[in-house]
Protein backbone atom coordinates (compact mmCIF):
# COMPACT_ATOMS: atom_id res chain seq x y z
CA UNK A 1 0.00 0.00 0.00
CA UNK A 2 1.25 3.87 -0.73
CA UNK A 3 2.06 5.71 2.40
CA UNK A 4 1.42 9.57 2.22
CA UNK A 5 3.44 11.73 3.92
CA UNK A 6 1.97 15.31 5.10
CA UNK A 7 2.61 17.90 6.91
CA UNK A 8 4.16 17.86 10.12
CA UNK A 9 5.21 13.63 11.09
CA UNK A 10 2.16 12.65 9.92
CA UNK A 11 2.39 9.56 7.54
CA UNK A 12 -0.74 7.78 6.40
CA UNK A 13 -0.56 4.27 5.86
CA UNK A 14 1.77 4.26 9.58
CA UNK A 15 -0.29 4.57 12.82
CA UNK A 16 -3.88 5.39 12.84
CA UNK A 17 -4.89 8.99 11.89
CA UNK A 18 -7.89 10.56 12.62
CA UNK A 19 -9.62 13.50 10.48
CA UNK A 20 -11.93 15.55 12.36
CA UNK A 21 -13.55 18.67 12.66
CA UNK A 22 -16.45 20.11 12.61
CA UNK A 23 -18.50 19.67 9.27
CA UNK A 24 -18.90 23.34 8.77
CA UNK A 25 -16.28 26.10 9.45
CA UNK A 26 -18.44 28.24 11.27
CA UNK A 27 -16.07 30.78 12.69
CA UNK A 28 -12.44 31.16 14.06
CA UNK A 29 -13.43 30.37 17.29
CA UNK A 30 -15.24 26.90 16.68
CA UNK A 31 -12.49 25.80 14.70
CA UNK A 32 -9.89 26.48 17.08
CA UNK A 33 -11.61 24.90 20.41
CA UNK A 34 -12.26 21.60 18.34
CA UNK A 35 -8.74 21.32 16.76
CA UNK A 36 -7.31 21.99 19.80
CA UNK A 37 -9.54 19.22 21.43
CA UNK A 38 -8.66 16.95 19.37
CA UNK A 39 -5.32 17.44 18.86
CA UNK A 40 -4.69 16.94 22.81
CA UNK A 41 -6.83 14.05 22.83
CA UNK A 42 -4.93 12.14 19.82
CA UNK A 43 -1.21 12.73 21.07
CA UNK A 44 -2.94 11.06 24.58
CA UNK A 45 -4.07 8.05 22.45
CA UNK A 46 -1.10 8.27 20.02
CA UNK A 47 -3.20 8.34 16.81
CA UNK A 48 -1.77 10.85 14.44
CA UNK A 49 -4.31 13.91 13.49
CA UNK A 50 -5.71 16.01 11.20
CA UNK A 51 -7.91 18.87 11.13
CA UNK A 52 -10.87 19.06 8.57
CA UNK A 53 -13.45 21.93 7.56
CA UNK A 54 -15.79 22.83 4.61
CA UNK A 55 -15.69 26.55 3.76
CA UNK A 56 -18.61 26.14 1.59
CA UNK A 57 -21.12 22.75 1.97
CA UNK A 58 -22.32 23.52 -1.57
CA UNK A 59 -24.81 20.07 -1.56
CA UNK A 60 -27.45 21.48 1.54
CA UNK A 61 -31.07 19.86 1.24
CA UNK A 62 -32.46 23.35 0.91
CA UNK A 63 -31.56 26.32 -1.02
CA UNK A 64 -32.11 28.19 2.28
CA UNK A 65 -29.35 26.49 4.34
CA UNK A 66 -26.53 28.35 5.96
CA UNK A 67 -23.27 27.22 3.40
CA UNK A 68 -20.61 28.33 5.02
CA UNK A 69 -17.87 31.20 5.09
CA UNK A 70 -16.84 30.87 1.19
CA UNK A 71 -13.65 29.79 -0.17
CA UNK A 72 -12.09 32.91 1.23
CA UNK A 73 -12.64 33.27 4.84
CA UNK A 74 -12.70 29.45 4.92
CA UNK A 75 -9.19 28.97 3.76
CA UNK A 76 -8.19 32.14 6.00
CA UNK A 77 -9.53 29.92 9.16
CA UNK A 78 -7.53 26.66 7.64
CA UNK A 79 -4.68 28.34 7.08
CA UNK A 80 -4.98 29.98 10.68
CA UNK A 81 -5.13 26.58 12.46
CA UNK A 82 -2.53 25.03 10.19
CA UNK A 83 -0.32 27.81 11.75
CA UNK A 84 -0.99 28.15 15.21
CA UNK A 85 -1.43 24.83 15.91
CA UNK A 86 1.05 23.25 13.67
CA UNK A 87 -1.78 20.84 12.83
CA UNK A 88 -2.14 19.47 8.63
CA UNK A 89 -5.34 20.42 7.48
CA UNK A 90 -8.17 18.68 4.62
CA UNK A 91 -11.19 20.20 3.36
CA UNK A 92 -13.14 19.83 0.19
CA UNK A 93 -13.54 21.48 -3.30
CA UNK A 94 -16.44 20.97 -5.40
CA UNK A 95 -15.59 23.09 -9.01
CA UNK A 96 -12.24 22.77 -10.90
CA UNK A 97 -11.67 26.65 -10.26
CA UNK A 98 -11.21 25.77 -6.43
CA UNK A 99 -8.73 23.32 -6.43
CA UNK A 100 -5.77 25.79 -6.74
CA UNK A 101 -6.78 27.87 -3.97
CA UNK A 102 -7.61 25.29 -1.91
CA UNK A 103 -4.56 23.43 -2.22
CA UNK A 104 -2.43 26.74 -0.97
CA UNK A 105 -3.78 25.82 2.06
CA UNK A 106 -4.85 22.34 2.12
CA UNK A 107 -2.38 19.22 2.81
CA UNK A 108 -5.09 17.21 1.38
CA UNK A 109 -7.67 18.11 -1.11
CA UNK A 110 -11.02 15.79 -0.90
CA UNK A 111 -13.07 15.25 -3.41
CA UNK A 112 -16.84 15.08 -2.15
CA UNK A 113 -19.01 11.72 -2.46
CA UNK A 114 -21.22 13.23 -4.92
CA UNK A 115 -18.76 14.11 -7.00
CA UNK A 116 -16.43 11.14 -7.18
CA UNK A 117 -17.07 10.72 -10.98
CA UNK A 118 -16.11 14.38 -11.81
CA UNK A 119 -13.23 13.85 -14.33
CA UNK A 120 -12.49 17.45 -14.44
CA UNK A 121 -12.48 18.05 -11.04
CA UNK A 122 -10.13 14.77 -10.39
CA UNK A 123 -7.93 15.67 -12.77
CA UNK A 124 -7.88 19.23 -11.48
CA UNK A 125 -7.17 18.06 -7.57
CA UNK A 126 -4.74 15.78 -9.09
CA UNK A 127 -2.93 18.26 -10.80
CA UNK A 128 -2.50 20.81 -7.47
CA UNK A 129 0.44 17.71 -6.63
CA UNK A 130 -1.68 17.10 -3.38
CA UNK A 131 -2.98 13.87 -1.98
CA UNK A 132 -6.42 13.63 -2.39
CA UNK A 133 -9.04 11.78 -0.35
CA UNK A 134 -12.09 10.63 -3.19
CA UNK A 135 -15.17 10.01 -0.76
CA UNK A 136 -16.68 6.84 -2.43
CA UNK A 137 -20.27 7.63 -4.23
CA UNK A 138 -23.86 6.82 -2.47
CA UNK A 139 -24.19 5.18 -5.59
CA UNK A 140 -21.04 3.29 -6.08
CA UNK A 141 -19.80 0.26 -6.05
CA UNK A 142 -16.07 -0.51 -4.18
CA UNK A 143 -14.51 -1.68 -7.20
CA UNK A 144 -15.91 1.06 -9.52
CA UNK A 145 -13.64 3.35 -7.53
CA UNK A 146 -10.77 2.36 -9.66
CA UNK A 147 -11.51 4.93 -12.38
CA UNK A 148 -11.56 7.78 -10.03
CA UNK A 149 -7.80 6.69 -8.98
CA UNK A 150 -7.06 6.53 -12.38
CA UNK A 151 -8.41 10.02 -12.88
CA UNK A 152 -6.35 11.46 -10.46
CA UNK A 153 -3.35 9.63 -11.23
CA UNK A 154 -3.07 10.29 -15.01
CA UNK A 155 -2.18 13.73 -13.54
CA UNK A 156 1.05 12.22 -12.45
CA UNK A 157 -0.20 12.22 -8.74
CA UNK A 158 -0.04 9.09 -7.28
CA UNK A 159 -0.97 10.04 -3.78
CA UNK A 160 -4.98 8.75 -3.57
CA UNK A 161 -7.16 7.79 -0.19
CA UNK A 162 -10.60 6.23 -0.68
CA UNK A 163 -13.23 7.14 2.09
CA UNK A 164 -16.30 4.21 2.82
CA UNK A 165 -19.44 6.41 3.72
CA UNK A 166 -22.28 4.36 2.88
CA UNK A 167 -24.44 3.34 0.15
CA UNK A 168 -27.54 4.21 -0.51
CA UNK A 169 -30.30 2.07 0.62
CA UNK A 170 -34.00 3.34 -0.30
CA UNK A 171 -34.75 6.13 0.95
CA UNK A 172 -33.28 8.55 3.55
CA UNK A 173 -30.90 5.97 4.51
CA UNK A 174 -27.57 4.45 4.32
CA UNK A 175 -26.07 1.09 4.73
CA UNK A 176 -22.19 0.48 5.13
CA UNK A 177 -20.94 -2.39 3.76
CA UNK A 178 -18.14 -3.45 5.62
CA UNK A 179 -16.67 -5.25 2.40
CA UNK A 180 -15.59 -2.30 0.44
CA UNK A 181 -13.12 -1.75 3.07
CA UNK A 182 -11.18 -4.68 2.36
CA UNK A 183 -11.83 -4.09 -1.95
CA UNK A 184 -10.48 -0.59 -1.53
CA UNK A 185 -7.51 -1.73 -0.01
CA UNK A 186 -6.89 -4.17 -2.58
CA UNK A 187 -6.48 -1.07 -5.16
CA UNK A 188 -2.75 -0.30 -2.88
CA UNK A 189 -4.35 2.99 -1.68
CA UNK A 190 -4.79 4.47 2.09
CA UNK A 191 -8.64 3.20 3.21
CA UNK A 192 -10.57 5.47 5.16
CA UNK A 193 -14.08 5.41 7.33
CA UNK A 194 -16.52 7.91 7.50
CA UNK A 195 -18.26 6.84 10.45
CA UNK A 196 -20.29 9.89 10.78
CA UNK A 197 -21.67 10.49 7.17
CA UNK A 198 -22.30 7.01 7.42
CA UNK A 199 -25.56 7.76 10.01
CA UNK A 200 -26.60 10.01 7.92
CA UNK A 201 -30.29 10.10 6.84
CA UNK A 202 -29.97 12.36 4.37
CA UNK A 203 -32.75 14.80 3.56
CA UNK A 204 -34.16 12.79 6.37
CA UNK A 205 -35.80 15.95 7.81
CA UNK A 206 -37.49 16.93 5.00
CA UNK A 207 -35.89 20.23 4.63
CA UNK A 208 -32.23 18.91 5.69
CA UNK A 209 -30.47 16.06 6.54
CA UNK A 210 -30.86 14.14 9.93
CA UNK A 211 -28.87 11.24 11.47
CA UNK A 212 -28.97 8.29 14.25
CA UNK A 213 -25.68 9.41 16.05
CA UNK A 214 -26.13 6.09 18.03
CA UNK A 215 -24.65 3.93 15.24
CA UNK A 216 -21.54 6.08 14.99
CA UNK A 217 -19.83 3.81 17.34
CA UNK A 218 -20.72 -0.28 16.42
CA UNK A 219 -19.82 0.78 12.83
CA UNK A 220 -16.44 2.65 13.62
CA UNK A 221 -15.14 -0.54 15.92
CA UNK A 222 -16.79 -2.64 12.75
CA UNK A 223 -14.63 -1.00 10.34
CA UNK A 224 -11.13 -0.68 12.69
CA UNK A 225 -11.84 -4.87 13.44
CA UNK A 226 -12.07 -4.90 9.01
CA UNK A 227 -8.92 -2.75 8.93
CA UNK A 228 -8.60 1.06 8.00
CA UNK A 229 -5.84 3.61 7.89
CA UNK A 230 -7.92 6.62 8.75
CA UNK A 231 -10.88 7.39 10.51
CA UNK A 232 -13.42 10.16 9.53
CA UNK A 233 -15.25 11.68 11.96
CA UNK A 234 -17.23 15.41 12.07
CA UNK A 235 -16.99 16.44 16.18
CA UNK A 236 -18.86 19.82 17.62
CA UNK A 237 -18.80 20.82 21.00
CA UNK A 238 -22.33 21.47 20.91
CA UNK A 239 -23.91 18.56 18.09
CA UNK A 240 -27.30 19.55 17.90
CA UNK A 241 -26.88 23.35 17.55
CA UNK A 242 -24.04 22.91 14.75
CA UNK A 243 -24.79 24.78 12.00
CA UNK A 244 -24.35 21.42 9.12
CA UNK A 245 -24.39 17.69 10.04
CA UNK A 246 -25.47 18.02 14.05
CA UNK A 247 -27.75 14.87 13.92
CA UNK A 248 -24.74 12.65 12.91
CA UNK A 249 -21.60 14.75 14.83
CA UNK A 250 -19.91 13.52 17.93
CA UNK A 251 -19.69 15.73 20.92
CA UNK A 252 -16.36 16.12 22.29
CA UNK A 253 -16.79 13.26 25.58
CA UNK A 254 -18.22 10.90 22.54
CA UNK A 255 -15.38 11.35 20.06
CA UNK A 256 -13.36 10.34 23.02
CA UNK A 257 -15.22 7.26 23.49
CA UNK A 258 -14.87 5.84 19.81
CA UNK A 259 -11.43 7.14 19.52
CA UNK A 260 -10.63 5.45 22.27
CA UNK A 261 -12.08 1.82 21.29
CA UNK A 262 -11.20 2.52 17.67
CA UNK A 263 -7.59 2.46 18.74
CA UNK A 264 -7.91 -0.35 20.97
CA UNK A 265 -9.19 -2.51 17.71
CA UNK A 266 -6.88 -1.07 15.34
CA UNK A 267 -3.69 -1.86 17.67
CA UNK A 268 -5.13 -5.53 17.99
CA UNK A 269 -5.93 -6.28 14.63
CA UNK A 270 -2.70 -3.81 12.35
CA UNK A 271 -1.01 -5.89 10.08
CA UNK A 272 2.46 -6.01 10.86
Amino acid sequence: MNKIKIYGNVNIGSGLTLIGGPCMAESMELCREVATYLKELCRELDIQYIFKASYDKANRSSAGSVRGPGIKEGLAMLAEIRRSLELPVITDIHETIEAEAAASVADIIQIPAFLCRQTDLLVAAGRTGKPVNIKKGQFMAAEDMKGAIEKVRSTGNQQVMLTERGTSFGYHNLVVDMRSLATMREMGVPVVFDATHSVQLPGGLGNASGGQRQFIRPLARAAAAVGIDVLFAEVHPNPDKAMSDGPNSLCFKDIRTVLTEVKAIYDLTKED
